[in-house]
């Protein structure tokens, strides 16, 4: 997964002009840039109330605001503690998912000044697990009230999921990148509900 996010999201973004969430492990500010912004950064609020999630995406946003570049360098090298248990795994995953979709709204005055990619990329990124959760609750709708098994949709996920691990297995020459294909039902049966 963070490979993905990484060396595909983020690096095809830099591509068209900015990254729209520099990874806190692994994201360097100048210090003038940041001294600007950290009053904003430091009282981060949303709907009113104080903010503890998502700094990462929310500085991005501000750095972005205030007219600055942020780009993915490739070459970089971060550590990072990753959740090893389903339960932490989750609960990140649910915290990263909270922070795109609030501080899409904070950013979306931007994404005229961006490139068209990336208002594509920030629009796939909200609608994606939207339109993954009406597709898993219209197929379950089917089998509920037809008692005809969902094939297409389920086919249809699946391809689609076999597609994106495929096209990360072969660029990044690892087998193992097949099996990011268990965020899709994780996604499904344990994230959207």
């Amino acid at each position: 997964e963070y490979w993905l996010a990484c060396n595909e999201e983020r690096a095809a973004q830099t591509r068209f002009g900015a990254v729209m969430c520099c990874c806190g492990p692994c994201a360097m500010y100048r210090r003038s840039a940041l001294m600007l912004l950290l009053d904003q950064y430091e009282t981060q609020f949303f709907r009113g109330k104080p903010s503890d999630f998502g700094e990462d995406r929310h500085l991005t946003i501000l750095m972005l605001k205030a007219g600055f570049r942020t780009e993915y360098v490739p070459d970089a090298i971060a550590a990072t503690v990753v959740p090893d248990k389903l339960l932490p795994y989750l609960r990140q995953q649910l915290r990263w998912a909270r922070s795109t979709y609030r501080d899409t709204l904070l950013g979306l005055h931007l994404l005229p000044g961006l490139d068209r990619y990336l208002t594509l990329d920030v629009l796939g990124q909200n609608l994606g697990p939207l339109l993954l959760a009406i597709s898993s609750i219209a197929a379950i709708a089917q089998l509920a009230l037809t008692d005809s098994v969902p094939w297409w949709t389920g086919l249809t996920i699946v391809a689609m999921t076999m597609v994106r691990c495929s096209v990360a297995a072969l660029r990044a020459g690892e087998l193992r990148f097949l099996g990011f294909a268990l965020h899709t039902p994780i996604n499904i049966f344990l994230l959207l509900p």
